[in-house]
């Protein structure tokens, strides 16, 4: 079905809500507060449909003081519907609203002229051309031009022939689902329901999405799309989703439900704005900043600190996480009054000097993703996510592996999809080298460095392994690596030097997985050799891990006996007084003891039996 959602803008009482009612009988102001003010006081939404071409409206308010309640619905706009009144033409709000569409980037434009029964035809298209001159200053396409009353079916007629003429969205299809919360409520018997427009990509029934703020996972129980039961619901669809397991109260207006593992929050945005003419933006100075339906007070930082600026870059920091995107719209208000509109270019907080910022926004705002994933590269050494693209270039994990792949001086890892720097090879061949350099009988896998780099990917460790073993440095072994200039097989001797290391540690011997990086050598074959130690009585296991040498076992067995016959018990007072261990390895010999036939355990005590005393 062809989607398009009409936003209308306009002046108080320039009839908006009553072209709505004409188009398609829907009576927007149904709270008794609009009722008895007759104004529009939130949003309104309704639709006009035929056969396969589903036209939505947003009906926004044009008070003055209710100006961030339009901004909240002209996000979603694909079309605006300019409503001016023939009786009064271009007054204050009807500017504020065109600006605030411009800011926004919304293109498309009609223009209806209402109460054309109030006014003479000289004086309709007076008006008519004032509109045009007045439109001249902004960068919209003009559709049409449609003269209506409603008290005139035929001119209702007509304007609604003219709108089924529009095309289809125009909005970017994205790679993931998004979707402001513009209301949300609880139904009795059904749980909470959130309404909003489908952005990015479609919903479908009984599909999982995330709610980031939240930090939780919910199931969509039922999707309406203009009060109708659907199975999904596609971009620029009004959309009311049933969440499973979410709390009304834990919604509100603002909040983002999108699909897990695509987005991070970040208290800040780097922007590039523009301020409306005559308007200035001021260093470290608070505003109200609008994205999506969200509003929320916010710092802005210039770049370079300069005092204000009518166009440029800048930094937003809220006291709360942005769940933002590329290229995502805001406006910046202070009291009431519009300031400027920006460009999300920046939406995750990288560690990086300013000078290396302000030359990524440059990159990012003309959208120059070679020289972006460049800088980037030289602030993340260990590697940068692809996984992060969508949220940050607005690409799909297909387009940012593809773009990866043709980026030159990286390694791109396309199943971990991660991409580093070149000059990043040459550190972990350094770090490589230098085990095999101070021991030259260090027999590594590519898990066992992975476990040392744990920043580098499986696959660009064993590319650096690849390169050792070609430049002869290296040699393989199975899975292990072993430095090529030795020659003899040197596994079997390493039981010899395990054993001897415990032996050595006596009575406090390190956990096995120390004892395997001292020494250089590779876990599973750590694993292996004190198996068969074991296995020869030359090791015993006491726990998970803690193998102490047959020796030291035995010689802590006599002195514990020797305590209990002085003493006539062992237990961790005494025990720890003549061997001040720690309390891992007192409890593993004592435990031990319970081996023995002639000693028992009374209570936390280790005694002997009566015939053995």
């Amino acid at each position: 079905m062809s989607n398009i959602i009409i936003g209308t803008a306009g002046h108080i009482d320039h009839g908006k809500t009553s072209l709505i009612k004409a188009l398609n009988g829907y009576e927007g102001d149904e709270t008794k507060e609009e009722k008895q003010r007759g104004i529009t006081i939130d949003l309104s939404f309704s639709n006009l449909k035929r056969a396969q071409q589903n036209i939505a409206f947003i009906d926004v308010p044009g008070h003055e003081k209710l100006v961030k309640n339009m901004i909240a619905g002209a996000f979603s706009f694909d079309c605006v519907m300019l409503v001016v009144a023939a009786n009064e033409g271009i007054m204050p709000q009807t500017v504020e609203h065109i600006e605030i569409m411009s800011l926004l980037g919304v293109k498309e434009l009609i223009v209806a002229i209402t109460k054309k029964d109030l006014v003479l035809k000289e004086d309709l298209e007076l008006q008519k051309n004032r509109i045009k001159n007045f439109l001249e200053d902004f960068d919209f396409d003009l559709k049409f031009i449609s003269c209506v009353s409603t008290h005139d079916e035929k001119s209702i007629e007509s304007l609604k022939e003219k709108l089924f003429t529009l095309k289809n969205t125009n909005k970017t299809q994205e790679n993931f689902f998004r979707y402001y919360v513009d209301r949300v409520f609880s139904v009795k018997g059904i749980g909470t329901v959130v309404t909003g427009t489908v952005l990015g990509n479609k919903c479908e029934l009984d599909e999982k999405v995330f709610i980031p703020h939240l930090n939780k996972e919910t199931r969509i129980k039922n999707i309406q799309v203009h009060n109708q039961n659907a199975i999904e619901a596609n971009i620029s669809n009004r959309t009311a989703l049933n969440l499973q397991n979410i709390k009304a109260v834990d919604l509100k207006r603002g909040d983002l439900i999108s699909k897990k593992g695509f987005l991070r929050g970040f208290d800040t945005l780097d922007i590039s704005f523009k301020c409306l003419k005559g308007k200035q933006l001021h260093h470290n100075r608070t505003y109200s900043l609008f994205i999506g339906s969200k509003k929320v007070e916010v710092k802005v930082l210039l770049f370079d600190s300069i005092a204000s600026l009518e166009s440029g870059f800048a930094t937003i920091k809220a006291k709360e996480p942005f769940f933002s995107i590329y290229k995502e719209k805001i406006i910046l208000r202070e009291s009431n009054h519009t300031i400027a509109g920006g460009i999300v270019l920046n939406c995750v907080n990288d560690p990086m000097k300013k000078s290396q910022k302000k030359f990524l926004l440059k990159s990012l705002d003309e959208a120059d993703y070679k020289q972006s994933y460049k800088i980037l590269l030289d602030a993340h050494k260990k590697g940068l996510g692809l996984i992060s693209s969508a949220q940050r270039f607005a690409l799909s994990h297909d387009q940012a592996v593809e773009f990866g792949k043709n980026l030159e001086n990286v390694f791109c890892d396309e199943k971990e999809l991660v991409i580093y720097p070149i000059e990043t090879k040459e550190y972990i061949k350094k770090q490589i080298k230098d085990i095999y350099t101070k021991n030259k009988y260090a027999l590594l896998s590519n898990a066992a460095i992975k476990l040392r780099i744990k920043w580098a990917s499986s696959s660009f460790i064993q590319s650096v392994l690849d390169e050792l073993e070609e430049e002869n440095f290296l040699v393989k072994e199975r899975s292990l690596y072993k430095n090529a200039n030795i020659k003899e097989d040197f596994s079997k001797n390493l039981e010899d030097v395990v054993s001897k290391r415990l032996e050595e540690e006596n009575l406090s011997p390190t956990a096995p997985y120390n004892i395997y990086d001292d020494l250089d050598i590779d876990r599973k074959l750590g694993d292996t050799i004190l198996k068969s130690l074991c296995s020869k009585k030359q090791v015993f296991r006491m726990q998970h891990n803690l193998f102490i040498h047959a020796n030291s076992l035995t010689k802590i067995v006599q002195e514990m006996k020797n305590i209990i016959k002085e003493d006539g018990y062992i237990d961790i007072k005494n025990f720890k007084e003549r061997y001040p261990l720690s309390r891992k390895y007192l409890i593993a010999y004592l435990d031990y003891l319970d081996n023995f036939s002639q000693i028992k355990k009374v209570d936390n005590k280790r005694v002997f039996l009566s015939e053995f005393v």
